[in-house]
């Protein structure tokens, strides 16, 4: 068993607050020291702004959790200080194969195109990251940054006061109260801070279970994500086959409704069904077993007043597909940007709302997604059945049949299609993947790569095109990055298209907030107004 479970990373240590005659007040509390709430934390403080993180662990999660993580998670972690590690430590694929019974019907890559930074995907237990995430937290600590992280800090109750929340935390001292101008709720799926607000998800909950095992062994399968519909030794069922670091190995294994979940988690039930997939005459061990339920559900709004929740407080998704712990390092990566301007005093608190829109578009694009590929895997009628059998029939020898396979479609980076923040599209024959809401693809660059170049503020791209060193427009400035592309390069590929030329307004998060075809100081200056929520 990896010892690591047993560390505490961030040990229980009396605070001053505990012992102040009023309650003292923060800047910002994270509650939740998981990867969301860490990585806002480490957003914050590298932004300049105080931070608490408030947990009532004090060490890493036990057993691998999450352990898909994307290409823009990769980038948003390279932007925070801790995505190096992560892509050195993880197991790279951008390969999954499809299987049928006892047969593979077809492949797929997820990353086909040269050109970019980091893989699809790297596989890595969530115990590594939340290894690294602190580490980048006493780094910033050494620094000066002011961030901190209290473990056994259990909050119990949370009041919303309109110009700040009051919280009360019990530790193992006793209990003590703080103030929070503002409160990010990143305490999990069973969220205590959702329940004590009386607020609650909607969606689905699906009437299937599957096992979660991580397996310690030696075993010369590739690095690739394998799955199986109607496997032969899980009839009937589905299983998933994903390689991590350290020589484990998760397996996922589709149970049906109507089990007994503490049994099904004894290892004298859990290994006669690996050994059916495995053989018997393969070693291994148990690292870590559970059982979860497929679960498609989110908050209606995101953000209450001065309490705003991120991950999987705010959204629930099914796992196949990744879009757990990559979505929710999308939220924070979208909000801790506004929220900085809201602090500032840039922007007026009514951003804020922007990020509950777009991410609440986000999530409901992950639901969407996730909620397919739960019917596909697990169909709840027998022509249903009949239909995805089919399907998986014809995709082994026809092209057209292996897009309506759905064996967890994955995560991807939202457009923010609509949002108030965007200005107009003014570049003709501009690629569609870097429309206004897109998130900026990465291209290599003579020296390194385009996305570490765009900074943590407001960038002005020109590709083949004059600006000046900056723009500033209501306290806000936007610095210059200029770049010259000829095609067939990935930089024009990806930013010219069919135009000779391009300017790019991108924001802090790396969305694109605007384009055109050359610089109009007008168009930026409005553009940057409406981005920051000023029209």
């Amino acid at each position: 068993m990896n010892k690591i479970f047993e560390v505490p990373l961030y040990p229980y240590a009396r605070h001053a607050d505990q012992d102040a005659t009023s309650p003292s007040r923060h800047r910002v509390v994270v509650v939740g020291a998981g990867p969301v709430g860490l990585a806002a934390a480490i957003d914050l403080a590298q932004s300049g702004v105080p931070v608490v993180v408030l947990d009532d662990n004090d060490k890493v999660s036990f057993g691998s959790r999450a352990i898909c993580f994307a290409k823009r998670t990769l980038e948003i972690a390279d932007r925070l200080g801790f995505g190096r590690p992560m892509a050195e430590k993880g197991v790279e694929w951008n390969v999954g194969k499809v299987f049928f019974g006892d047969r593979k019907v077809y492949d797929f890559n997820l990353l086909p195109e040269d050109g970019h930074q980091f893989p699809a995907f790297v596989n890595l237990q969530q115990y590594y990251i939340e290894e690294y995430l602190v580490a980048r937290v006493r780094a910033l600590q050494e620094a000066g940054a002011a961030i901190e992280i209290r473990g056994k800090n259990r909050v119990t109750d949370v009041v919303d006061h309109g110009d700040h929340a009051a919280l009360t935390i019990n530790t193992p001292d006793g209990p003590y109260q703080l103030q929070a101008d503002w409160l990010i709720a990143c305490d999990g799926a069973a969220s205590p801070i959702r329940a004590q607000m009386g607020l609650d998800f909607v969606g689905r909950v699906f009437e299937d279970n599957f096992l979660i095992a991580d397996v310690v062994m030696e075993a010369d399968f590739p690095t690739e994500r394998w799955f199986w519909f109607d496997p032969p030794f899980n009839k009937g069922q589905s299983a998933l086959l994903h390689k991590q670091p350290d020589g484990v190995w998760r397996i996922d294994l589709q149970l049906g409704w109507d089990i007994d979940k503490e049994v099904e988690k004894k290892p004298e039930n859990v290994i006669p069904r690996l050994k059916a997939m495995l053989g018997d005459e393969v070693e291994f061990q148990l690292e870590w077993v559970s059982i979860y339920t497929f679960q498609c559900r989110r908050m209606e709004r995101f953000r209450h007043g001065r309490v705003i929740f991120a991950g999987d407080s705010a959204h629930q998704v099914s796992p196949f597909g990744a879009r757990g712990a990559n979505s929710g390092l999308q939220d924070t990566d979208n909000l801790v940007w506004k929220l900085k301007l809201v602090i500032d005093g840039l922007a007026d608190d009514s951003l804020l709302d922007t990020y509950d829109a777009e991410r609440v578009l986000a999530a409901d694009e992950n639901i969407l997604n996730s909620s397919r590929s739960t019917d596909f895997i697990t169909p709840k009628s027998e022509i249903s059945r009949v239909f995805r059998d089919a399907v998986l029939d014809l995709s082994e020898h026809h092209g057209f049949a292996r897009p309506l396979v759905n064996s967890g479609r994955l995560s991807l980076p939202s457009v923010y299609e609509g949002s108030p923040l965007n200005s107009g599209d003014c570049l003709p024959g501009g690629p569609v993947r870097t429309r206004p809401g897109a998130p900026c693809p990465d291209a290599p660059l003579d020296e390194g790569f385009l996305l570490p170049q765009l900074g943590h503020g407001f960038t002005l791209l020109a590709i083949n095109a004059e600006i000046p060193d900056a723009v500033q427009e209501a306290g806000v400035t936007a610095t210059a990055l200029r770049l010259s592309a000829e095609a067939p390069s990935p930089l024009a590929a990806r930013y010219l298209g069919e135009a000779p030329a391009a300017v790019y307004l991108i924001r802090p998060d790396q969305h694109v907030a605007t384009r055109m075809a050359c610089f109009d100081e007008t168009q930026v200056r409005a553009a940057l107004r409406r981005a920051i929520g000023k029209e």
